[in-house]
């Protein structure tokens, strides 16, 4: 197995920035205007309008020279209700980004990261912005969990913060739950274990079990991806009540607006078009990956979130070559282990239908 990378501090060039932060890359995203956007795992659909018309009613009524709540408690309790939590163990924030911030402020912070490569960037990131010592362990050719390096990495010493993700990105993989499991046990009472679910809906997945078992685990998840609702920026965190306490000390005050209540208030009572919209996506990734199963050029990487790898000999060419069909992917032929590869979001199905026209006039 490859080793795992670490990071480590060095000298600044630039008086009163810290080194960590000059030498940290920005995030790797670059705008780019297209027809069919299905480079970011969104959803492909709004809010219906019957609901944004419902937020916005709850909205005008609400006085907006007034702060709103401390630490989101109204949405907490919402949140705790459809969850099945205990309100005092959830955290919501501005996007699940910030919460990886702020764990890593709390457990990585002269302390150590640990988790896998390829991987979300944030993870990386944050830690390398703190100064945190980073060690990320390949995963395997399968994009598998590299479960006996990570329970080796584990046991070599914390204290720490672990992330695991569930399905993974960016491949889309998704583990079997007994190795999930070790990989939790084998953190212990040294680490906090980070469950990172952002794409369960589209996996039939639900990590709460796990996450209950020990008072040291967290789950994160995100209004961005099967609820539709990405420009919100709301993520939320479910934690043992004492864990989600220190959490919520490293989240800014007032820092849920609103208007984000209010529109994710009426999400949490209509939920219904979130499961059936998920079970579209689940449907429509499933007839993409069929058709492009016997491909005589490109490999499609089975996926259990609302995107899918696609591998090919020449990444450039593809993604220009999609780009000129007015589809706009994502690239990571960039990252370890996935030369050649762009990531596709499953879109609509007049947009997908639009990627395997494309796709399938590829014959060599």
């Amino acid at each position: 197995m490859t080793p795992p990378v670490s990071s480590s501090p060095s000298v600044t060039s630039l008086s009163g920035v810290r080194g960590a932060v000059q030498r940290t890359p920005t995030y790797p995203f670059t705008p780019v205007d297209a027809p069919i956007k299905l480079d970011q795992n969104e959803s492909p659909l709004d809010f219906p309008e019957e609901l944004r018309a419902l937020a916005l009613a709850r909205l005008a009524r609400q006085p907006l020279n007034r702060y709103p709540d401390l630490h989101a408690d109204t949405l907490r309790a919402q949140i705790a209700a459809f969850e099945g939590w205990d309100p005092e163990g959830v955290v919501v924030t501005p996007g699940s980004n910030v919460l990886i911030k702020v764990l890593t402020e709390m457990a990585g912070l002269d302390q150590r990261v640990l988790s896998v490569r390829p991987n979300f960037s944030l993870y990386g990131l944050e830690a390398s912005l703190l100064g945190a010592g980073l060690t990320e362990v390949p995963l395997n050719p399968d994009f598998s969990l590299p479960v006996a390096g990570l329970v080796r990495e584990l046991g070599a010493g914390g204290p720490g913060l672990l992330f695991v993700t569930q399905p993974h990105a960016p491949t889309g993989h998704l583990d079997a739950e007994a190795d999930v499991r070790t990989v939790l046990d084998a953190a212990g009472d040294g680490w906090i274990a980070v469950l990172d679910e952002a794409y369960h809906q589209f996996a039939g997945r639900d990590g709460r079990k796990a996450v209950r078992a020990r008072p040291n685990r967290v789950s994160l998840r995100t209004f961005s991806k099967a609820w539709g609702l990405a420009g919100l920026r709301l993520g939320y965190a479910l934690a043992a009540p004492e864990l989600a306490q220190n959490l919520q000390k490293l989240v800014s005050p007032f820092n849920v607006s609103a208007l984000v209540t209010a529109v994710a208030g009426v999400a949490l009572e209509h939920p219904q078009y979130m499961v059936e919209r998920a079970a579209q996506t689940v449907q429509e990734r499933e007839r993409v990956l069929a058709a492009l199963a016997n491909h005589p050029v490109y490999t499609a990487v089975a996926s259990k979130a609302n995107f899918f790898l696609l591998r090919t000999p020449d990444a450039d060419a593809a993604y220009a070559y999609l780009l000129s069909r007015g589809i706009l992917v994502r690239r990571q032929d960039k990252l370890p282990g996935l030369s050649g590869c762009l990531r596709v979001s499953i879109g609509t199905p007049a947009e997908n239908g639009a990627v395997l026209s494309a796709l399938l006039e590829i014959r060599s």
